[in-house]
């Protein structure tokens, strides 16, 4: 039973600290399109996207206004692409990115997510085809999001899947350029990647999900900031204690909305994603919940403990709260869609190495990083190459979103409009990485990686 006293500190959430969904997402498998012909197969898509996904906006702002929680986003994750479209007879996989940005647009979801190929261990055929068409696929939609597996625990990294991804970044940082190089924004390459991830921009319908699903991302930094007020001056041991309270009352929520939208539009319940996302608003910020711990400034020794131990009390305090958990499930550290972090970053006190060593103990990895536009492709690859072995050793997922914005510089900033937000250039290092890059391969898997 809610008691009273529940419900008023759940609409002061939602009223003063931002509590919000962040999104709803529908994952629709897209295996039993395949087609040799590839007009007959986008019919495919288009048909059953539309079809599964019809009342899903709808259903999402109907909860908003019954139970008077926000929902934020409503988006529609698919089977890889290069899964779904490796049948067809075409060497072009523009048009099925075209063809999702219709059905996106007509469902009137904000993202949608798939055009994404699995390449930890090799490229099949399809994988380069549909890696070769992202630059244009993203230049040519708005709704289209993008993501690349280059590396996992148990295959190790695919060298060359990661040098190719750094020249494939930076051509689509050219072909967007008029607007920020913002197809870089919708462009993520993974280390072990999950399959039901509702978080754009790397949400992708895995094989192992069933024929449709709904997965809910939740978030709330500004609830476990505002719950850490009242913490000044006291030990970890009752901050993490703080932590994993909030962190249930706020799941408990997302576990609510999970459940009506799964009953309402008849498709089953996945998981809740327990991650804390930020938005550009003050007040809605991981960074501000890591200097309430102490720290001046984040990106100051100390910020990697403190990114630690609240990743891992928002874990314990959602796990409790949801009957699944799973996505990426932690704190998100966007530069660009973090108020807090954008300070830092302009200041100078948080730079890419920093933020290296902070997503070893956090959910994902360097994300909307802004980098000069002039920064070589082989230097992209080489920081992929460092992130996806942190994911690698550490059996972790991690990703990387790098923006090399054409014609900014460090000190500059690229504005993106919404929930992606503004992010500072930051410099990256002068010295090459093309040696490296150029050997190619694949970086074996770990140990730990032998587990049976």
């Amino acid at each position: 039973m809610i008691s009273r006293r529940e419900i008023f500190e759940t609409l002061d959430m939602i009223d003063q600290q931002h509590l919000d969904i962040r999104t709803v997402t529908m994952g629709i498998s897209l295996l039993d399109c395949a087609d040799p012909d590839p007009e007959a197969c986008c019919r495919k898509i288009y048909d059953k996207i539309t079809r599964l996904a019809k009342d899903l906006v709808r259903t999402g702002e109907d909860i908003e206004r019954e139970f008077g929680i926000p929902i934020v986003n409503k988006r529609i994750s698919v089977t890889p692409i290069a899964l779904a479209a490796a049948a067809s007879e075409t060497e072009d996989y523009v048009p099925f990115a075209r063809i999702l940005d219709r059905a996106a647009a007509e469902t009137g979801v904000n993202f949608i997510g798939g055009f994404s190929a699995l390449v930890h261990k090799g490229f099949t055929a399809a994988d380069r085809k549909l890696v070769a068409s992202i630059p244009r696929a993203l230049a040519e939609t708005e709704r289209v999001c993008s993501s690349v597996n280059v590396a996992s625990t148990k295959s190790g990294i695919n060298m060359d899947a990661v040098a190719l991804m750094g020249r494939i970044i930076k051509e689509t940082a050219r072909l967007t350029a008029d607007r920020g190089s913002l197809g870089c924004a919708k462009l993520v390459a993974f280390c072990n990647a999950v399959e039901d991830n509702p978080f754009m921009a790397g949400a992708f319908h895995g094989v192992g999900e069933p024929e449709s699903v709904i997965n809910v991302g939740i978030s709330g930094p500004g609830v476990v900031h505002h719950a850490l007020l009242e913490c000044k001056g006291a030990p970890f041991d009752l901050v993490a204690e703080t932590i994993k309270r909030t962190a249930f009352r706020v799941t408990r929520m997302g576990q609510l909305v999970a459940r009506e939208a799964s009953s309402r539009l008849g498709v089953p319940f996945g998981v809740v994603d327990l991650s804390l996302a930020p938005t550009p608003a003050i007040g809605d910020s991981v960074a501000d919940i890591l200097e309430e711990m102490g720290l001046e400034r984040v990106g100051t020794h100390g910020t990697t403990a403190a990114l630690a131990l609240l990743n891992d009390a928002v874990k314990k305090g959602g796990l409790m709260a949801a009957s699944h958990v799973g996505g990426l499930s932690g704190a998100f550290i966007p530069v660009s869609e973090d108020a807090g972090m954008i300070a830092s970053a302009e200041a100078g006190t948080l730079c890419l190495d920093k933020l290296e060593a902070m997503t070893c103990v956090c959910s994902v990895g360097l994300d909307m990083i802004a980098v000069p536009g002039d920064t070589p492709a082989e230097t992209l690859s080489a920081i992929l190459a460092d992130e996806a072995a942190i994911g690698m050793v550490n059996n972790k997922t991690t990703a990387v979103r790098l923006i090399p914005a054409e014609g900014k510089t460090v000190g500059d900033r690229v504005d993106f409009g919404g929930l992606l937000g503004s992010a500072p250039v930051i410099g990256v290092h002068p010295e090459s990485s093309e040696g490296f890059v150029a050997r190619g391969g694949r970086i074996p898997a770990p140990m730990q990686s032998l587990r049976n």
